[in-house]
């Protein structure tokens, strides 16, 4: 054996030079302080291992398209029409929180994820607001502490109808993990972001490209079901149409011809979000009426919530014991029809 000083180091050269002021900074996929999506130039850099890497995360997108009872065309068309008006009230609801709390861009997409992904394999009764908005609470608590480093008390995360107790949200939150198997690293069009930059606008990339782009991502989740469609799809047709609204899909399916693993479905899935995206950009996009106050119910509180069920996308009632929710979210005011 050689001696061990001919390789000599400092201990201290092994060390974590990051302290905890590291946890506070923004890495350069992050927003800006003016609340835009910020991207540093030199994040538009492919690596040896990028392409490889590109290709397991369109791998792991194997959790979509499967639709539940919340989404199915089995569904009546009022409760269609009150499902959607209600996710888009959740949605916004979490759009609103995410810029209160500063999260990232991510963390309120996760959220409707997880949303999309619950109502897909459980129900919730027709009229039932109460749940809905804990739903989207429990969701957007649980997409924080994936993927913030501060993540505010549960008293923080409070709807202004409704007063939850910490307690009700955390049966709420581990109901979620049930449903979804604990499956909690869905991956999103974030992922596939500066790839798309790269290989679709060349040298173009000013940073009011990329916050367009993330602006659409964020738009879209309002008018899709997220199980339908592909992250790297939405991440693909944001930046095509941030950077020119006018393709048509011939021109479409001929610059995303670069990409191998993109067939003729995955083109179809890409087209279909660009032309939402189109329709956003021209303001022709219509969305569901986000006030659903109309379809509350005019009874007491007690007869909103008590005996409330969740029913699993099956169609299979599984029922809930809701009562220990009605004792302890009365709504703080309810507003007639």
């Amino acid at each position: 054996m050689g001696d061990s000083d001919d390789g000599s180091f400092s201990v201290s050269s092994l060390m974590c030079q990051e302290d905890e002021s590291c946890l506070s900074q923004e890495s350069g996929d992050e927003k800006s302080c003016d609340g835009s999506y910020y991207c540093d130039p030199c994040c538009f850099v492919l690596g040896n291992g990028d392409e490889e890497f590109i290709e397991k995360l369109v791998d792991k997108e194997t959790d979509f398209g499967s639709k539940g009872c919340g989404f199915s065309d089995d569904c009546s068309t009022r409760t269609q029409s009150w499902l959607k008006c209600a996710r888009l009230d959740a949605i916004e609801w979490i759009f609103n929180k995410r810029a209160m709390f500063g999260f990232q861009f991510r963390t309120a997409y996760l959220s409707v994820d997880f949303l999309d992904r619950f109502l897909s394999k459980r129900s919730i009764d027709d009229g039932k607001l109460w749940a809905i908005r804990l739903l989207s609470v429990a969701c957007l608590s649980l997409a924080a502490k994936m993927e913030e480093c501060q993540v505010p008390a549960l008293s923080e995360f409070q709807v202004d109808d409704f007063d939850f107790e910490n307690k009700v949200i955390q049966r709420m939150e581990l109901l979620v993990l049930s449903t979804l198997d604990w499956k909690m690293g869905s991956i999103t069009p974030f992922a596939f972001l500066h790839y798309f930059m790269i290989k679709l606008c060349g040298e173009c990339r000013p940073k009011e490209l990329v916050s367009r782009a993330v602006e659409l991502i964020m738009t879209i989740t309002k008018v899709i079901n997220l199980m339908n469609h592909r992250p790297s799809a939405i991440a693909a047709a944001a930046v095509l149409a941030a950077s020119d609204g006018q393709l048509t899909r011939e021109t479409i399916e001929l610059k995303m011809n670069v990409f191998p693993s993109c067939g003729s479905p995955e083109i179809e899935h890409i087209y279909s979000c660009y032309s939402l995206m189109q329709g956003i950009e021209m303001g022709k996009l219509n969305t569901p009426n986000s006030v659903i106050s109309h379809s509350l119910s005019s009874t007491s509180s007690i007869d909103v919530l008590k005996n409330s069920t969740l029913t699993s996308g099956a169609g299979t009632k599984r029922r809930l014991t809701f009562n220990g929710y009605a004792r302890n979210c009365l709504p703080k005011k309810f507003c007639g029809p």
